[in-house]
């Protein structure tokens, strides 16, 4: 089957039919997820107060507890044909891992029975040794637990109960995403709580909230499996643009296409029978993109289901013939895909603190937390550029269609102009509601309509919009707890330095509202001008303008992740009990490791690609070409009519022997890149190779626009891209 086969094959496949199974989302939604009404009906009282208990105030189940609770939830499982059960974790290698045992045992008469005990529910044991650990664990040193985490629902996937761990080594260090980042939560709950008593004394916890919003494409099952450079890489290494991409905008919030729709549909079903809220689904800007997204939850919950949701797309997208790229530059010349974390922190009395409140004192809070949260940006920018960074996500980063390489903060006029007037009024000044009193005089006012007052700006990686800040930088395929753990580990820390500097103003005799906003301008006045921008973060103009404010201007990602031992970072995270010295040394190991390997592999497909695709369809159009001419000098007896002909050759031969030089170059590094010991020192001699890329890619493509199309053996963008 040729090429040409496939792409008919793609026209050909037809919407598959989706099973709505009820007349309302909410007559199947959490259906398979051990929530609190499952609990309810086959939990007996002891056991669900314990693990209610257990959920909401963070304490631990007794072996009998948990026994009871096994029991239960057994019971349930089994009524939707479970056999068998996993603990569900994400070890440091971006995707989940599981291990399914069968909820069977000997019965002691020769026969088995199902079984399923609070022991099995509460811990088992993986190997380790096998996951990245960066040096913490030895390939002798096999053992690691997986430990249940209570706050994550219990659910079912096909006939396996799956329950979401957390993942640490034999001696307690954390060796997945989901464990720092509870500790991350927890860190900036309990910085944030004592200043949330100043304004309401019954609060009792703090929330950190994250809506993502998943981009990814879509491409034919078929064209993908012709494609070597994507099913191995996630993205084509070569590939001429098409004549038509993106340019008219036509694609962007379109007509969703039938065999799309089927998927989004079908997708949509089993997200919801998971209990993972999905609300919003669309094109999005390049062709065969798109785009879904889930009403906000808690943080840990919502990234469990990020990662679930990505499992799904994948499995879902085969029964339509599609395979999901969740890469963030799978297609050169158009947009890539990101994953834009939207943040926002809550109290357990249902107010948003970052939003304004209904009078003086809760405006009076939400701007507390809000200059905080700058402030804490600003001091980490750097940092938090390297928690998203990666070698599939640095395609994206500054390619005039993601945010910069560089971390600032979008306020938007309205608040822009709130800070300084807060700069210049006295500290006792109301911070109002415009449109709420009759007093306007002097005041700083927060527009009655703010949400339409935030605007957005797409160049911004971390912009305010009306009551949350989305961190727009994070990247498709990436795990969100990595930029969300180092996020609210940085605002606890913030949040913990302004309570001392609160309480030195209050213990002075101040009032709340003047303590507060003598603590609050300093921060003001240095966040305004430095990490602070609204305007265009694509800019020439910007990157230097950025360096003068002190923003980190980085691009070289092995040594974005340097940022994560510095010591403003080692000491951020282990006062806030996220990270020890230890494991951010072990976990940049795995960074570096990691960039090294995607590299790695890059150019060996490219390389490969190169000697037994490319070269050897342009020497068959050659032959071509040079029976034409022998044909023509036959006949005509000279080649003066050949003028094309030759003209092709010579393009041919001058692609070619390029091809052939810079693959040498590429193997040459390789060898050299793999000669050097350490891993930091190895990644960015990967990272010299990866500059290089386009050397080798150029020739291809040109190789591309000349050879005979019948010719070509990889399926062309124009074929990929228009299909569905």
């Amino acid at each position: 089957m040729d090429r040409f086969d496939l792409v008919r094959e793609s026209f050909e496949k037809k919407a598959v039919p989706v099973e709505v199974p009820g007349a309302k989302t909410s007559d199947y939604f959490g259906e398979l997820v051990f929530d609190r009404k499952k609990m309810e009906k086959y939990l007996d009282a002891d056991s669900l107060r314990a693990l209610l208990s257990c959920i909401e105030g963070g304490g631990a189940l007794s072996r009998k507890e948990a026994d009871g609770v096994a029991k239960g939830m057994k019971e349930w499982a089994m009524e939707h044909g479970v056999t068998h059960v996993t603990h569900w974790f994400q070890p440091l290698t971006e995707g989940t891992a599981e291990k399914h045992d069968s909820l069977i045992d000997y019965d002691g008469k020769g026969g088995v029975i199902e079984s399923f005990d609070g022991k099995a529910l509460v811990q088992q044991e993986p190997d380790a040794s096998s996951f990245p650990s960066g040096g913490i664990r030895a390939t002798f040193e096999a053992r690691g637990y997986t430990a249940w985490d209570p706050t994550s629902p219990v659910f079912i996937l096909d006939d396996t109960l799956c329950i979401p761990t957390v993942f640490v080594s034999y001696t307690g260090e954390a060796l997945d995403y989901k464990m720092p980042l509870k500790r991350a939560l927890k860190a900036v709950s309990d910085a944030a709580v004592p200043i949330c008593r100043l304004f309401d004394p019954t609060v009792d916890k703090v929330y950190s909230y994250l809506g993502w919003e998943q981009e990814y494409f879509l491409v034919d099952e078929a064209l993908y499996a012709a494609r070597t450079d994507l099913m191995i890489t996630g993205r084509t290494l070569f590939g001429h643009n098409s004549s038509r991409n993106q340019q008219l905008d036509d694609h962007y919030f379109g007509s969703i296409p039938p065999r799309v729709a089927a998927f989004m549909r079908e997708l949509e079903i089993a997200g919801h029978k998971l209990g993972i809220p999905l609300k919003t689904r669309h094109n999005e800007v390049a062709p065969n993109q798109f785009e879904l997204a889930p009403i906000f939850g808690e943080t840990n919950l919502s990234n469990d289901q990020n990662q679930l949701v990505m499992n799904l797309m994948n499995r879902i997208a085969r029964k339509h013939g599609f395979v999901v790229l969740l890469h963030e530059k799978p297609f050169d010349g158009v947009n890539g895909s990101g994953k834009h974390n939207n943040w926002s922190l809550g109290t357990d009395k249902g107010t948003s603190l970052l939003a304004p409140g209904k009078d003086e004192k809760g405006n009076l809070q939400f701007v507390t937390f809000f200059v905080n949260v700058l402030a804490a940006v600003q001091k980490h920018n750097a940092l938090l550029k390297a928690s998203i960074a990666s070698a599939t996500n640095a395609h994206r980063l500054g390619a005039n269609e993601a945010p910069p390489a560089i971390v600032s903060a979008f306020l938007g006029r309205t608040m822009t102009n709130v800070l300084r007037k807060l700069l210049e009024l006295p500290s006792d000044t109301p911070i109002e509601i415009a449109g709420k009193t009759g007093r306007s005089l002097g005041l700083v006012e927060i527009p009655e309509i703010f949400l339409d007052n935030t605007d957005r700006n797409r160049t911004s990686p971390f912009a305010f919009t009306g009551n949350r800040f989305e961190f727009r930088a994070v990247g498709s395929c990436a795990n969100c707890a990595g930029a969300m753990t180092t996020l609210n580990a940085a605002v606890a820390e913030q949040l913990l330095d302004f309570k001392k500097a609160l309480d030195k103003e209050l213990s002075a005799g101040k009032c709340l509202q003047v303590a507060v906003m003598d603590c609050l301008k300093p921060l003001i006045a240095s966040v305004i001008d430095t990490v602070c921008f609204d305007g265009n973060g694509y800019s020439d103009e910007w990157k230097a303008e950025a360096a003068r404010r002190g923003l980190d201007v980085e691009t070289n990602v092995p040594k974005m992740f340097c940022e994560f031992t510095k010591k403003a970072s080692v000491d951020m995270f282990t006062r806030t009990g996220v990270y020890t010295e230890r494991d951010l040394a072990a976990r940049n190991e795995v960074k570096w490791e990691t960039y090294e390997k995607k590299i790695q592999i890059e150019s060996r497909v490219m390389v490969r690609m190169a000697i037994n695709h490319i070269i050897p369809a342009a020497l068959e159009y050659k032959d071509k070409l040079l029976g034409e001419v022998a044909r023509s000098k036959e006949i005509y007896g000279s080649t003066d009519r050949c003028k094309a002909e030759m003209k092709i050759l010579d393009e041919i031969d001058t692609n070619v022997t390029e091809v052939l030089e810079k693959t040498d170059e590429i193997k040459l590094a390789l060898a050299k890149a793999d000669a050097i010991a350490d891993e930091f020192g190895r990644a960015m001699a990967y990272h010299e190779i990866a500059e290089s890329f386009p050397t080798l890619r150029t020739p291809v493509d040109k190789l591309e626009e000349v050879v005979d199309n019948k010719l070509w053996p990889l399926p062309k963008y124009r074929e990929m891209l228009f299909i569905s």
